[in-house]
């Protein structure tokens, strides 16, 4: 009989995870980079005990059960998910807090472990602290809300099954197509039964991330669509960023000729000074991407799940006779829009596909054209970064202050409101992993914490979070835990006094910016009074920040020197006028609008809404 350990179950998922690595192009590390958590009694005595044992496997106390998720999420996306965090909760509220960051994960495609606490699976002393009881039946609780938002989803309910659960989870965590949140749901009590394991569970394990070549037959029948292509453009996703495929990409774009506009987790796939580089494509993209997208007889998606920001709503692309090729490791996303898929790893099969297209070039004069859409782009982000508005400057003129501050190495982070916007279409990205948005699921609170994951995942790199008022009030806790870890971000608080974002769209379909503004309620009972004396500052201070408030341009520069200068987390309020936006750029997005309505405003928004809702396509 094979060597035992007798351990409890929670001790020997600890010791597993320890022990799990990545090999990809000959590098191998390990998987966990620790455990966020907080204890409460449905893990403090299995998960907890088990920590405590293993100091090797460091925890991570964290403020917000969801913010542990963002940390995680954002860690394992700077980590081109070669990675990740586990994270760890109590039953009942503790484990339900982590359902928005599961999502982000699940959405975003990337790979975090997920052990909430559960309820007894003995059954006996139920109906337990914080249980949900349901009539229909007993094997029921709050962790099935996981289910919808998970890769992966099981429940513990005897010691002996993480034998088989664990590695499963792992193949789904290393998988470059199926990865996401990963939960294993763990019944308090079976965490501290104690169980006789296979020595061998607890070995050094090696999970091998292979680089799939796509289907041969496919790869040349990609080659003769393209040498057919008139106007072909390349749509980058964050596809090329796992797979490392930036320079694969630069050396086919180069061959070829084919100009590149970028999805958010894109960006950065091209230096934004690269000739081919039209920037920012759909909803948030630039002029020349978009121009280019509308005349595009070709579109070669690479790595993109092609969501309604990245094809403006199914307007984007306008071309009668557009056809699409798509190089993807999911076989789902593959054939969206009736592609020719090239089922693959992004940098293998660019590397065969450039053999395989050879000495053929667009048209010089389609190459001219894009190369000047990319000049005249940046001339118009020259012209936003340097506005002179205000005081309360624009955020254009902010973004361009933080792209001045920032190294070449440095990364940006946001997550919602209108700043994702703004920096797709206005950030010089000159590296690849210098822009770093969670726009897959635009989740409000995600900036902070993601900013923690960044910086635990590249030390070296200066992180500037950008965080809108509406974002700070969610979840501005985890400062504390930057203090605590010694982990140092350069935060820019945006005060608009609101939800700009949603305040601009509430403009364009006729409502006003109802319900977005920061103020008393006045009189008749709407959101119209003062504005609300909310002292940022104060507040970030009293969580142990160091604080900088600045009022116009210059001192916004001044600060961010000197917040990059400074040794611990510093947080720069800076007041913006909210009216002040980056414009649209020949895209449009699909919101759709009330088609009965008293106000004036929304019916002539809604008329507008059902002639532009004309353009929308289906790529059959």
């Amino acid at each position: 009989m094979d060597h035992a350990l007798r351990l409890t179950m929670a001790q020997a998922i600890i010791r597993f995870l320890k022990n799990q690595y990545v090999e990809r192009d000959g590098v191998e590390q390990q998987f966990f980079g620790g455990v966020w958590g907080i204890f409460g009694h449905g893990n403090i005595a299995g998960i907890g005990e088990a920590l405590q044992e293993n100091p090797d496997l460091r925890y991570y106390l964290v403020h917000n059960e969801q913010n542990a998720v963002h940390i995680a999420a954002a860690y394992a996306k700077m980590s081109n998910r070669l990675r990740a965090f586990a994270c760890t909760s109590s039953i009942g509220p503790g484990a339900t807090n982590m359902v928005t960051g599961a999502a982000v994960a699940t959405i975003n495609r990337l790979p975090v472990l997920l052990l909430p606490g559960d309820i007894f699976a003995r059954r006996n002393v139920a109906p337990v602290l914080q249980q949900l009881e349901a009539p229909s039946s007993q094997d029921i609780s709050v962790n099935d809300c996981f289910k919808p938002v998970s890769r992966y989803w099981d429940r513990i309910n005897r010691p002996e099954q993480i034998i088989t659960a664990l590695p499963e989870a792992m193949r789904v965590l290393t998988s470059p197509a199926d990865t996401g949140a990963v939960t294993l749901a763990l019944p308090q009590d079976v965490q501290a039964e104690a169980y006789a394991y296979p020595a061998a569970l607890f070995e050094k394990r090696v999970w091998r991330i292979a680089r799939n070549r796509p289907d041969a037959n496919a790869l040349k029948r990609a080659a003769q669509m393209i040498r057919a292509a008139r106007t072909p453009l390349i749509v980058a996703g964050g596809g090329v960023m796992y797979s490392e495929a930036t320079n694969a990409l630069r050396q086919f774009v180069e061959q070829s000729g084919i100009p590149v506009g970028e999805t958010h987790a894109g960006k950065g796939a091209l230096p934004y000074n690269h000739p081919l580089s039209l920037g920012a494509i759909g909803v948030t993209g630039t002029r020349a991407a978009n121009l280019v997208a509308r005349d595009a007889d070709l579109v070669i998606g690479i790595g993109t799940r092609y969501s309604d920001f990245t094809t403006a709503s199914k307007t984007a692309f306008q071309h009668p006779n557009v056809k699409f090729i798509a190089i993807n490791v999911a076989e789902f996303d593959a054939y969206k829009h009736a592609a020719l898929p090239l089922v693959g790893d992004a940098r293998v099969t660019l590397e065969e596909l450039r053999l395989e297209t050879g000495d053929w070039r667009t048209d010089a004069e389609y190459r001219v054209r894009a190369e000047q859409l990319n000049k005249e782009w940046d001339e118009e982000v020259s012209r936003l970064y340097n506005l002179e508005y205000g005081p309360p400057i624009s955020q254009g003129e902010v973004i361009g202050a933080i792209n001045a501050v920032a190294g070449e190495r440095d990364v940006v982070l946001n997550a919602a409101g209108s700043v994702p916007g703004d920096l797709h279409k206005l950030y010089r990205s000159r590296d690849p992993k210098n822009y770093h948005v969670e726009y897959g699921y635009s989740t409000m609170g995600y900036e902070i914490p993601g900013g923690i994951g960044v910086k635990l995942a590249a030390p070296t790199r200066e992180v500037f979070v950008i965080v809108g008022d509406g974002s700070y009030l969610m979840l501005p806790q985890e400062i504390v835990t930057c203090l605590r870890e010694g982990i140092k971000l350069n935060i820019i608080l945006i005060d608009n006094h609101g939800f700009q974002s949603i305040g601009g769209l509430s403009k364009a379909i006729g409502s006003g910016g109802f319900g977005t503004f920061y103020k008393y309620r006045g009189a008749n009972g709407q959101y119209d009074g003062a504005p609300l004396p909310i002292d940022f500052a104060a507040n970030a201070r009293a969580l142990g920040a160091n604080v900088i408030v600045a009022n116009d341009l210059p001192s916004l520069q001044a600060a961010l020197e000197e917040s990059k200068r400074a040794p611990r987390t510093t947080v720069v309020v800076i007041e913006t006028d909210r009216e002040a936006r980056v414009p649209g750029y020949e895209s449009w997005w699909d919101v759709p609008l009330a088609q009965v309505a008293e106000i004036e405003a929304v019916r002539q928004a809604a008329r507008e809404y059902e002639e532009a809702k004309q353009r929308e396509r289906y790529y059959l």
